[in-house]
């Protein structure tokens, strides 16, 4: 059996000895008391891109799901895996957050797998090609507005793209619907540009993006 790790050994240890040790009051108020979250977040697995560094946020403060290229399926009443579905409900309904973000970034390779054809997600990963083909429209409509810009600025628009598109896929959810029509819900998009650290916020419904 392979061995642990040892930096991720290391890493605990100092987060015992330092972090740990000066918040055992909040872990111990949350191990008691539950979690009680304002915000869900719905972000990419890419390792480059933590929620609670990007927000500054202490633990207890957000409830994540991640996955590939930060994607939410349309709502189906089926008795499938539905484990983006399965947070959502959770966040919303019994957690009863306020707000719902789903957060975006540069250099996505899930979304690079659905714009290059040479991209080599595409080659082998049936999971993740199955995964990615809800952008299928909007990658359409990005290479139809923007047929001759390069990979780079096509691959910026996706991602962006991307996050409203999963947007509007939370609306497909008979309890998020409600809440938001309620006023007790609300649905943000963000876009984080790894290189230069800054934030990018969606205005509104109407898809576009101003930097924070």
């Amino acid at each position: 059996m392979a061995e642990f790790p040892e930096f991720l050994i290391d890493g605990h240890r100092k987060f015992k000895g330092e972090v740990f040790s000066q918040d055992q009051q909040v872990y111990h108020r949350l191990a008691t008391e539950g979690q009680n979250p304002d915000v869900m977040v719905i972000a990419c697995s890419d390792s480059r891109v933590s929620p609670t560094q990007i927000f500054n946020a202490d633990p207890g403060e957000l409830f994540m799901v991640r996955n590939v290229a930060n994607l939410v399926p349309p709502y189906q009443d089926d008795e499938s895996y539905h484990g983006v579905s399965a947070a959502l409900e959770f966040g919303v309904m019994h957690l009863k957050v306020a707000h719902v973000l789903v957060l975006g970034h540069t250099g996505c390779g899930g979304v690079n797998a659905m714009l290059d054809p040479k991209a080599p997600l595409r080659d082998d990963m049936k999971f993740i090609s199955n995964w990615v083909s809800m952008m299928a429209d909007a990658r359409d409509a990005v290479l139809r507005d923007m047929p001759d810009a390069d990979l780079a600025a096509q691959m910026d628009a996706l991602e962006q793209r991307t996050i409203n598109a999963s947007i509007e896929n939370l609306r497909s959810f008979p309890f998020v619907k409600a809440r938001e029509e309620a006023g007790k819900l609300a649905l943000h998009g963000a876009y984080f540009d790894v290189g230069s650290g800054s934030l990018i916020v969606r205005a509104g419904d109407g898809g576009s993006y101003s930097v924070l």
